[in-house]
């Protein structure tokens, strides 16, 4: 019925929509994505950051009954609690931190220029000799102060004396990421690509080397008084630079006045900062993450107990809503994080590989799943390998699939990816 001339026509009108969606929605990639970041004070970090961090959890453990006893008191199945324990205390002994940010803003505050360039250049050592030493995180990183007027040139200046030295002292490590905190509108993230293009330039990098993540912790970044949503827009402003959203829990919710009980990340008014966020990145291959819990598991056993049932609870739920990562502020709650992720998914992982398999073989079976759930179920169990809950060889053994294949059916193309 359509003619050549009729399907030309049609092409022409659709090209904007085709090219829109190859270079602003490419989809998600198999690039590991950690499941928290820790932040602490750039003054605070040394090449045995990591080490003492992990040491100092598995006392915390140690100290309040062990790690089995703690899986089991938070809400682990019994069938599981020895192996996810098990897994749990392997992770807090060879990786307890994926991702560190070393803070110059709210964790470091304001000590004046002489004592900052002082402690950006020691930092950048520290970093460099971690690296050298095989005891840098997979990712590591800063967050300099913010882009409003009184600390936008403290805040140009620290990145650029961090970045210099590490360049200077061997190269960037290939985990860095730069996070530009406390955003309020598009032109400081455009501001932002601005200042790494010219430090790229500055220092012979290749174009688009330096990439960043965005801050949410204004409400004038989820709606905007034209009535837009800049954190929307921003992501497709910035010559792909952005790497990912993390919400503020602390500053967002104080920016809408609400009071310090109540300031949580399962706030009503969270949760919708975090929808939107969830809606604007979507097939951005931009990555999210949750905020942080400010109540620490310090003190006695029962107040203790009782922060760690609070933030394993929390993380569950950031990654039962697509959340997959999240902010750590103490070491004692990284048993809680990894035991909440583990067991998030050890659970799904025997069903999961299952449908998968029988989908990838034509097995028949009780579901009938479609390309898309295909490719929510192989993303589910890559996530589940990237932070070691899930082994290779489990995949091949219950899956069928090599991780390879595992990556190709969670992250396709454009070209193959279920419409």
């Amino acid at each position: 019925m359509f003619t050549a001339s009729d399907l030309a026509a049609i092409d022409a009108t659709l090209a904007d929509t085709d090219r829109m969606l190859v270079e602003q929605y490419p989809g998600n990639t198999a690039a590991r994505q950690p499941v928290h970041t820790v932040y602490t004070p750039a003054d605070t970090y040394t090449p045995d950051f990591v080490a003492q961090w992990g040491e100092t959890a598995q006392k915390a453990v140690a100290d309040h009954g062990g790690i089995a006893g703690l899986t089991a008191e938070l809400g682990v199945a019994d069938d599981l609690v020895n192996d996810v324990a098990e897994r749990v205390s392997e992770k807090l002994a060879t990786e307890p931190i994926e991702d560190l940010r070393l803070d110059f803003e709210d964790g470091y505050g304001n000590r004046g220029d002489d004592v900052e360039d002082r402690d950006v250049l020691a930092a950048a050592s520290a970093v460099t000799q971690a690296a050298a030493d095989g005891k840098a995180p997979a990712f590591i990183g800063i967050r300099f102060k913010c882009f409003e007027r009184p600390t936008r040139a403290r805040g140009l200046r620290t990145l650029h004396l961090f970045l210099g030295t590490l360049i200077e002292q061997g190269g960037l490590p290939d985990g860095l990421v730069l996070t530009l905190p406390k955003v309020s509108t598009v032109a400081q993230v455009e501001a932002m690509a601005y200042a790494c293009g010219r430090l790229e330039d500055a220092h012979g990098l290749a174009q688009g080397r330096l990439r960043f993540e965005v801050q949410v912790e204004t409400p004038q970044l989820i709606v905007a008084g034209d009535g837009t949503l800049p954190v929307a827009q921003l992501l497709h402003r910035a010559g792909g630079r952005v790497s990912a959203l993390h919400y503020g829990t602390y500053d967002y919710s104080a920016s809408l006045g609400i009071a310090a009980a109540y300031q949580s990340m399962e706030h009503p008014a969270a949760d919708f900062a975090k929808q939107v966020m969830q809606v604007a990145v979507a097939g951005t291959g931009v990555r999210l993450s949750d905020g942080s819990t400010n109540v620490i598991p310090v003190g006695g056993s029962e107040q203790v107990l009782a922060a760690w049932k609070l933030h394993a609870r929390l993380v569950r739920r950031s990654l039962e809503r697509g959340f997959y990562q999240g902010w750590d502020l103490h070491p004692a709650q990284l048993p809680s994080r990894f035991i909440a992720s583990y067991a998030f998914y050890r659970e799904g992982f025997a069903a999961a590989a299952e449908r998968l398999r029988d989908y990838v073989h034509h097995t028949a079976s009780g579901f009938m799943d479609e390309p898309a759930t295909a490719m929510a179920l192989a993303g589910f169990m890559h996530r589940g390998v990237s932070c070691g809950a899930i082994t290779e060889a489990e995949v091949v053994e219950h899956a069928a699939l090599t991780t390879t294949q595992l990556a190709e059916l969670a992250f396709p193309s454009r070209a193959t990816r279920p419409q």
